[in-house]
């Protein structure tokens, strides 16, 4: 039974997570359901909420991680929509997620949801980082102020969430819904005021904690740690990455795999062309393992770990912070950051995560970027095996280039677009040592993810790649293209494969050229042509999804022009240099 069946069969009995936005709602919801969830867009919307089983006393549920929202009043933020269908819909249950760290907020928002007469129960979250501050809150003081029950958590505890569910468990089974809760927004709030007056032991201040970590976010010295921290994350992927690969895989897959591969498949076939799809220059059972797992894995993983440990710090909102009054200068929020940083991962989550820019402009901005001038962590892998052995210059130039060609796209839609630019509110999470477990599901889950929806595609567009050169389709796809990249591109008639097979995968426009014999000068040529190409098929699907169809032919349009055009210039530019040189 597939999971979605799974999910279905529960449609009538649901638990919704609620609760402001980055208040451990996530953590709780992997605690109670494991990795078995899927993520759904709600009907009509692009606003995503994830769903998975809780199994409460025998019983199953379907829980629901409803979006984290500030408010329920009927506005325009589709989020808050979505949060207030769910509502409407009667779910068995409400577990919301109180921030011990923003009390005022979170009880607001608890109160709105309390009149919905819904059976509710309350995790004081975050409490242990409350404590560090040397505060504490009564939790019996807004049980008994608003007439639910309220249980002090930490949602990397295991003990703590245990106890919520046998909780949860007795409010479903006796529901009492005579909350106490006000109709109007001013007396919530005041409301609020003598709870927080009650309830906190000593008075929060905002500033006790953030403020010994304010050098990260003031110019100086925060953009020379910033340079530092991206310095050494882009050192890391290189070296762990190179290392993993040249010390570990390859050996392995060439030293012994790959030739027993041949072996058997010499032993087994006689026909030459059957050798050729299994084995020959575009053999898949050689290229189909060795390119996406030796040559880009490494990459992959190298990748994650620093962006992970980045995430899991808290240091990638700061880092956002940091960077807004530049990014205001090519028409971008700090929070941009993230969708952008995201993108040298994968450009489907980048863009899909820009949905929570409350401007159009903004996330079309990001959209085009990613898809143009972000090369994702498979191309970018891509890009350091067939470069970093012959010129490191020629490898911080395409990057180089990359973050140029970003800066240009914010400011020529900066001039297109004089759509004011919307205040952003960005939270700054504590600072906090990765748990060394959970940051190990994060980097193994998204592998798993660059497995099932970079590699496997890669296998197949490989494969469709080796029939196609044995019956010699692409030598002839070849020769019509040979006045492109042979005259303009200056590069083998051979280098054509890759730009027919790079539509399906852009790694794949830059992989085949590790087995051909080129100068620094087309290697450097043929990465610029690669970082500028074609997104991947799913990507062009993604863009469609999230603006529409004539967005989607656009950005495919751009892409395409920029790419070959610049790599045609920059081929003319770096034959005159070495000739300079020369």
């Amino acid at each position: 039974m597939s999971k979605l069946k799974k999910f279905q069969d529960l449609t009538d009995k649901k638990i919704l997570l609620m609760g402001l936005p980055n208040v451990g709602k996530s953590a709780i919801f992997s605690r109670y359901t494991g990795m078995d969830v899927i993520v759904s867009n709600y009907s009509g919307t692009t606003v995503e909420f994830t769903e998975g089983k809780i199994v409460v006393e025998d019983k199953a549920y379907a829980l629901v991680d409803v979006p984290g929202v500030y408010d329920l009043k009927d506005s325009i933020d589709d989020a808050e929509r979505v949060a207030l269908s769910m509502l409407n819909a009667k779910p068995e249950a409400v577990l919301f997620v109180l921030d011990a760290l923003n009390l005022e907020s979170s009880l607001h928002l608890l109160m709105q949801v309390l009149k919905y007469n819904i059976p509710t129960i309350v995790a004081l979250n975050r409490t242990d980082l409350l404590k560090r501050r040397g505060m504490m809150i009564d939790h019996r003081v807004i049980a008994s102020r608003l007439n639910v029950p309220v249980f002090p958590t930490v949602a990397l505890e295991k003990k703590s969430l245990f106890a919520l569910k046998d909780e949860l468990h007795k409010v479903m089974e006796n529901p009492k819904v005579d909350y106490l809760v006000h109709s109007t927004t001013d007396d919530r709030w005041k409301e609020v005021e003598r709870i927080v007056d009650r309830a906190v032991k000593k008075p929060i201040d905002p500033d006790f904690y953030h403020g010994k970590y304010a050098f990260l976010i003031k110019p100086f010295p925060g953009l020379l740690i910033a340079i530092l921290m991206l310095g050494i994350l882009f050192a890391f992927v290189i070296g762990f990455g190179m290392g993993l690969r040249q010390f570990i895989l390859l050996p392995l897959l060439r030293g012994y795999l790959f030739p027993g591969i041949e072996q058997a498949v010499y032993a087994l076939f006689e026909s030459s062309y059957i050798r050729g799809i299994l084995v020959g220059d575009y053999g898949f059972l050689i290229k189909g393992i060795e390119w996406p797992f030796a040559l880009v894995l490494p990459y992959v993983i190298s990748f994650y770990i620093m962006m992970s440990l980045l995430e899991d710090t808290g240091y990638l909102p700061r880092l956002a912070v940091l960077l807004d009054g530049v990014l205001k200068k090519i028409g971008l929020s700090g929070s941009s950051i993230i969708p952008i940083m995201l993108g040298y991962g994968c450009g489907i989550p980048a863009i899909m995560s820009t949905r929570s820019l409350r401007s159009k402009k903004s996330r079309l901005t990001i959209a085009i970027m990613v898809s143009l001038a972000v090369p994702c962590v498979s191309q970018s892998g891509a890009f350091v095996a067939l470069l970093i052995e012959h010129s490191l210059l020629a490898l911080l130039l395409v990057f180089l280039v990359s973050i140029l060609a970003i800066m240009i796209v914010g400011l020529v839609m900066k001039k297109l677009n004089k759509e004011a630019m919307p205040f952003t509110l960005l939270e700054l999470p504590e600072l906090l040592w990765p748990k060394p477990k959970l940051l190990g599901k994060k980097i193994l889950m998204r592998i798993k993810h660059y497995i099932k929806d970079g590699a496997v595609p890669m296998i197949f567009a490989i494969m469709a790649t080796a029939l196609l050169y044995e019956v010699g389709a692409l030598d002839v796809m070849g020769q019509v293209l040979a006045p492109l990249v042979s005259g303009w591109l200056r590069l083998p008639e051979a280098a054509a494969t890759p730009l027919i097979i790079g539509v399906v995968r852009r790694e794949l426009a830059v992989l085949p050229l590790l087995d051909m014999d080129l100068t620094t000068v087309q290697f450097f040529t043929a990465s610029i042509v690669a970082l500028f190409y074609v997104p991947c098929i799913a990507m062009i699907a993604t863009l469609a999804k999230e603006f529409n169809a004539k967005t989607a032919v656009f950005v495919l349009l751009l892409t395409t022009v920029t790419a070959l055009f610049l790599g045609g210039v920059v081929a003319r530019l770096g034959d005159f240099v070495v000739t300079m040189l020369g």
